[in-house]
């Protein structure tokens, strides 16, 4: 499964949308998306599961990348 995850880079300032990342996990659950990203300063917003029509517009975009974690 892939997982969306939004985030912030600095976990001290307060969350501004505008500064909101996002990045692109293949994990078997949420829990797993969590763990690989526990070694990172991230602060996650939100963890959404790609799945169907929206998964294939998301790869479909030139900035679909999946993270090697």
């Amino acid at each position: 499964m892939i997982y969306k995850v939004y985030y912030q880079e600095n976990m001290l300032q307060v969350p501004v949308r505008e500064n909101t990342k996002s990045m692109y996990i293949e994990a078997d659950s949420v829990r797993s998306v969590r763990k690989k990203l526990k070694d990172r300063a991230f602060n996650i917003e939100f963890i959404q599961l790609l799945e169907g029509v929206h998964l294939e517009y998301e790869q479909a975009a030139p900035y679909f990348e999946l993270e090697e974690v």
